[in-house]
């Protein structure tokens, strides 16, 4: 599976607000404030895993009939592992 410099940098950018919203908590920032980056990060994250997903699922269903599996339950499982995250 490639991941590009793109998805990395994704999630280098989730990984900042993470490091910032600990340091609002550190500061005893407001509590809105707090759970409206939280609701950003969340949101990046999600976005992240469509584009991992989508970027990557073509390649996984052709490994996944080279290597004799079922492609189709392939895809049910990435789709099914988007649902179960939100």
């Amino acid at each position: 599976m490639e991941y590009t410099d793109q998805m990395k940098n994704r999630v280098k950018r989730i990984e900042g607000q993470l490091r910032g919203i600990l340091k609002m908590m550190e500061q005893q920032s407001d509590c809105k404030d707090v759970i409206t980056q939280l609701s950003a990060t969340r949101t990046a994250i999600d976005r992240t895993m469509g584009v991992i997903v989508s970027s990557n699922l073509v390649e996984c269903v052709r490994k996944a009939e080279e290597d004799g599996e079922d492609s189709e339950a392939f895809v049910k499982e990435a789709v099914n592992l988007l649902v179960k995250s939100r």
